[in-house]
């Protein structure tokens, strides 16, 4: 049986706040999904700084930039299919998601979550 996702995003949390909200959660594995996994306000979560500080926490880390954000305009998609978003970069995300590098991302994610609790992870706070 499938284990359930969770999100989160890292916000402006210190990095052992972060972790103890994983672990509340019972979060054995985070995937980043991230275009840009790292951030100048938040060093903490660059990827030099953040695996490492998982693992010691016994949490598995990937990076899985195939479900990132800041997409372009996919020009295989007919701009009238995802037509009813607003704003364009939700316009554009929806487009990607039809995409064989999303599908491959999340087929990934799912092949983790059948034997680990995963976290969703972005920058925002959700």
């Amino acid at each position: 049986m499938a284990n359930p996702f969770y999100t989160i995003g890292h916000s402006t949390h210190p990095l052992d706040e972060f972790i103890a909200l994983l672990q509340n959660a019972d979060v054995t594995f985070v995937v980043d999904v991230r275009t840009v996994p790292r951030s100048r306000t938040n060093p903490q979560y660059n990827t030099d700084v953040l695996p490492p500080a998982l693992l010691k926490a016994h949490i598995g880390y990937e990076h899985m930039a195939a479900l990132g954000g800041l997409r372009g305009r996919q020009r295989v998609v007919p701009a009238d299919v995802n037509g009813f978003w607003e704003n364009k970069s939700f316009h554009n995300y929806a487009d990607y998601a039809m995409s064989e590098p999303f599908r491959e991302g999340l087929a990934r994610l799912r092949e983790l979550g059948r034997d680990q609790r995963c976290a969703i992870m972005c920058a925002e706070a959700v």
